[in-house]
């Protein structure tokens, strides 16, 4: 069994944890875009994130992973999800994370027809694709930069409507593909395209530390780790443990928590100081700092969480300015100086 490093263990990358944080008390915030050098612990900390998360219910049998509480519209797997829920043929399994690799196919990403099925038994059936396995999960994508462009247009139609749609060799099928969308990268091999982009909720910079006891302090724990997986998650079970209850506590205060009107009037002054486009900037920055509030234990929203997630909610939705040489995050450093005080 493959052992993942605890995520209560990693050191520094503060606003990187903290958006993947808010991404676990919030899914629906839009994913996480994390782009930085290389071996900045970007793809530890994602996959360190799932085994942190406790596990979902699941139909039996449904490779859908649909939810028995919530019965879709239409299961192409035939599963009446409450009706099982009711039966009791359910189970528990861990949150899934699924890599979407470069070279994928297409086949391979949305799902096609099962040739074996095909050819030994003589009907059509589909064989469902990653975007199936990451319902209700995360779907990983490392290099997302590099992503070829056919990926990318299928990735923004699931990301808007939910579901994937495939319609090939006869096949109709609809299924639900709702999860966190997490990618990361090296922006010196490249840009992302701006739709793609757009759909990130939250955008995270890293790099590596800079002092030396942060960077002594990553290699003893490195190397403890990789000497014994087993003894070093236990010694971090308790804190995994803690944040677990943390994530969970969140979401359930997220339902009441209260945002109160002078905090949307400076979301929205902060992105007019900016000139972001669109409103979903405001959107994205109210329900991150929602988020953020929850996971701290506050009965509502101050601007100090607007503080702490507007960088990572706005900085890729700022138009370049020719006669502006300073980079994103000092806008809106200057910006929330001007706005919040």
């Amino acid at each position: 069994m493959r052992r993942v490093f605890p995520f209560a263990a990693l050191v520094g990358q503060e606003e990187m944890r903290t958006a993947l944080l808010i991404a676990a008390v919030d899914p629906g915030i839009g994913g996480v875009l994390i782009m930085g050098e290389r071996g900045t612990g970007k793809s530890t900390a994602i996959r360190a994130l799932a085994e942190l998360l406790p596990p979902i219910e699941v139909v039996e049998g449904c490779p859908y992973n649909c939810d028995p509480a919530r019965a879709p519209a239409a299961c192409p797997a035939g599963c009446p999800a409450r009706a099982a829920a009711a039966a009791g043929r359910t189970r528990s399994v861990p949150v899934p994370v699924v890599d979407l690799p470069l070279g994928a196919t297409e086949d391979r990403v949305v799902g096609a027809l099962d040739l074996e099925r095909a050819l030994v038994q003589g009907e059509k059936a589909f064989e469902p694709g990653l975007l199936a396995r990451a319902h209700r999960g995360f779907l990983y994508i490392d290099e997302v930069n590099l992503l070829e462009d056919h990926l990318v247009d299928l990735l923004l139609d699931v990301a808007a409507s939910g579901e994937n749609l495939v319609e090939r060799e006869g096949l109709s099928i609809r299924h639900p593909a709702r999860f966190v969308l997490v990618g990361s990268g090296n922006p010196e091999e490249g840009e992302l395209r701006p739709q793609l982009l757009d759909r990130f909720g939250l955008a995270v910079e890293v790099k590596s530390p800079e002092d030396l006891a942060t960077r002594v302090e990553v290699i003893k724990r490195r190397e403890a780790f990789e000497r014994d997986p087993e003894g070093f998650t236990a010694a971090w079970r308790r804190s995994t443990a803690a944040l677990r209850k943390r994530i969970l506590a969140a979401r359930k205060r997220l339902e009441s928590l209260a945002t109160p009107d002078p905090i949307l009037e400076q979301a929205a002054r902060l992105c007019l100081a900016l000139g972001t486009d669109g409103l979903r900037g405001e959107l994205t920055l109210v329900r991150a700092a929602r988020a953020s509030a929850a996971f701290e234990g506050a009965d509502t929203v101050g601007p100090e969480q607007l503080r702490e997630v507007a960088p990572m909610a706005l900085r890729h939705r700022l138009r370049r300015d020719p006669l502006d040489e300073t980079g994103s995050t000092a806008r809106i450093e200057r910006a929330i100086a001007e706005v919040l005080g």
